[in-house]
């Protein structure tokens, strides 16, 4: 049996979503496994405070430190390029990767898969998990 004559609809990508920032993006906080939206050019750093996701940040976000360091799982070039100065801080991070960023000094251009190294994480796995069930989509 043939069948005839049935349009076919092309598949349309929808617009993201956009606020008086800009689009929103999805960050994806792992080894929590909690996805936020967040909106265009915010920093990672900046992402987990709106939200309260735990990243460590000694020096309050001014790229002096390396402690809100995480590893980007997915995404890397839907980021901000590194500058010499994150790059400078990173030697200093522990469990550097070759996806190391600094969550103050990354910002966010399309979604992305952060992982947070387990020392970097600030609350305690109670506390985490609250989150987990707190962010679920």
């Amino acid at each position: 049996m043939a069948i005839k004559n049935i349009p076919v609809q092309p598949v349309i990508e929808q617009p993201r979503p956009r606020t008086e920032r800009g689009t929103l993006f999805t960050i994806t906080f792992r080894p929590l496994n909690v996805t936020v939206e967040v909106p265009e050019g915010q920093s990672i750093l900046e992402s987990c405070e709106t939200y309260r996701i735990p990243l460590e940040h000694s020096c309050g976000g001014n790229c002096a430190c390396s402690s809100c360091h995480v590893i980007i799982r997915d995404g890397l070039d839907r980021l901000s390029p590194p500058e010499d100065d994150e790059l400078d801080q990173l030697d200093e991070a522990e469990g550097l990767t070759l996806t190391s960023r600094l969550g103050c000094q990354a910002k966010i251009y399309g979604d992305v898969e952060v992982e947070i190294p387990l020392e970097r994480q600030a609350v305690s796995a109670s506390a985490n998990e609250m989150l987990k069930t707190a962010h679920q989509p």
